[in-house]
């Protein structure tokens, strides 16, 4: 079994983000995290998710994510996002990272567990800590490509 914890932050929503990984499993652990110029919390929630998936080295894994994140615990557990799939995602955001992580989905065997933020976990608590660094490294934010020309779009009519 291979734990995964994520968490995701954003200042300002849309503003500067981050996310932060911790992968464990037996001896095994990792952290990765990264930055975004400009983005929402629940892109970096769902990206985080995403990042870890796509590091494990092997398919077929069974993993169990834990998250502070509602949005995307309850969107995988409850099945909304397969819903979501089917109707093409009509009027729900992220479609991109949504389908970036049901690529994920189906090479392993994932299940979730939230865990409340903010509430003395250990391993939540090194992931939020991640998130916000990364996203506070102004020289290393990276471009949220996606978020920003859907952005630029919406904002149009009003340009």
């Amino acid at each position: 079994m291979i734990e995964i914890f994520t968490d995701g932050a954003a200042s300002g929503n849309p503003g500067p983000g981050g996310y932060g990984v911790i992968l464990r499993s037996g001896k095994h652990y990792k952290e990765l995290s990264g930055g975004f110029r400009l983005t929402t919390n629940n892109r970096m929630e769902l990206l985080a998710v995403i990042v870890a998936l796509k590091a494990l080295k092997t398919p077929g894994q069974q993993v169990i994510v834990y998250s502070d994140s509602k949005y995307v615990v309850d969107a995988v557990e409850k099945g909304w996002v397969f819903g979501w799939y089917k109707k093409g995602f009509k009027d729900k955001k992220n479609k991109d990272l949504w389908l970036q992580y049901l690529q994920q989905h189906q090479l392993h065997q994932v299940k979730f567990q939230w865990i409340k933020g903010h509430n003395q976990h250990p391993e939540n608590e090194r992931c939020d800590r991640l998130a916000v660094a990364a996203s506070q490294d102004k020289a290393n934010l990276a471009v949220d490509t996606v978020f920003e020309a859907e952005r630029k779009n919406d904002n149009s009519f009003f340009s």
